[in-house]
């Protein structure tokens, strides 16, 4: 799997983390135990680091970034769906960012809010914890999230990631 250095900028990854063979990390990168990163995602950690905390799940294509002085930052227990793009921003422990949404600089998704797919969160807009942020630009329905079906998604993720580590093989 391609994980560079950037100078002195060197990625941590947590040796129960899952990282895809396809998957890109470059410098001031931090990934958390049993954390997985699925094919081709980019985590681009040049100008601030990018926190990634415990059984957080970045999919397929997701692409990570910052901007000086604005460190992207995903809590534990976090769902990063397909084609996401975040940007120097932060999503609270539980947080779910739906497939192809995009989350920009200092925005603050809460604790268990979820942002819909194709979503976009805006420079410092904040969506509260259990709130569902739908619709470009996002708009905040406060206490729509079912907290339940996101957990669920976080063991499965989880879990698979373990699979991944022990029985994935490259066949050509």
């Amino acid at each position: 799997m391609p994980i560079y250095a950037l100078g002195d900028l060197v990625p941590d990854i947590h040796p129960d983390a899952y990282i895809h063979p396809d998957a890109v990390i470059i410098g001031q990168a931090t990934i958390g135990a049993e954390s997985t990163v699925w094919p081709s995602v980019v985590i681009r950690a040049d100008d601030a680091p990018i926190i990634i905390g415990e059984r957080t799940s970045i999919q397929d294509g997701s692409v990570l970034h910052t901007v000086p002085k604005s460190p992207t930052t995903i809590g534990n227990e976090c769902t990063i769906g397909h084609l996401v793009h975040l940007e120097g921003c932060t999503l609270k422990d539980g947080a779910l960012a739906g497939s192809g949404s995009v989350i920009l600089h200092r925005a603050i998704v809460g604790e268990w809010a979820l942002v819909a797919a194709n979503a976009v969160v805006l420079n410092d807009m904040v969506i509260p914890p259990g709130a569902l942020a739908i619709g470009i630009p996002a708009k905040v329905r406060e206490g729509a999230v079912n907290t339940e079906e996101q957990r669920m998604g976080v063991k499965s993720y989880a879990s698979r990631g373990k699979t991944y580590l022990k029985q994935l093989r490259r066949l050509d």
